[in-house]
């Protein structure tokens, strides 16, 4: 399966992936760039509340993120939807540009699609040539942790 494959991807994820892969790679940073600047801000709830937020240490720079049931009366089955919650610093674009895309990608998917993600879906947006390994780990920890917390959250058994 080559990289811009996007055919086992949810349609939010693959728009994405082709959106970058339709950009020379010289432009590919500015992209990022602009994700950088339509991360959401936190709703205050968080923001009164840091804590409620995990820190992704993997990154170079401060990344906080948190998940919860789009419904907080939801029953949290597989196929309740998933509301993504980011923190990073302004002065940090990479980092809040791939916090960015997958807020854009992921967020309202169901904890089912989430689960199903390839493992290799950082390395599919072309950034590898040219972020340092070390910020796509971060982007890639930015993943796991997502899919974790996922799994975490709170289930009826009703």
């Amino acid at each position: 399966m080559s990289a811009q494959d996007t055919t086992d991807l949810p349609a939010s994820v693959a728009e994405l992936v082709e959106d970058f892969h339709a950009v020379p790679q010289q432009d590919r940073l500015q992209l990022l760039l602009e994700f950088s600047r339509q991360l959401p801000a936190l709703p205050e709830r968080y923001g009164e509340h840091p804590e409620a937020l995990e820190q992704v240490v993997e990154c170079q720079s401060p990344l906080f993120l948190t998940v919860e049931w789009e419904d907080q009366a939801a029953t949290g089955e597989d196929s309740t939807p998933v509301r993504l919650f980011f923190s990073a610093p302004m002065e940090a674009p990479t980092t809040r540009g791939f916090a960015s895309i997958l807020h854009e990608g992921l967020d309202g998917l169901t904890a089912s699609q989430i689960a199903e993600l390839p493992a290799d879906l950082t390395e599919r947006f072309a950034l590898t040539q040219l972020v340092s390994p070390l910020r796509m780990r971060g982007m890639s920890a930015m993943l796991e942790r997502i899919r974790r917390q996922v799994a975490q959250l709170p289930r009826t058994t009703d």
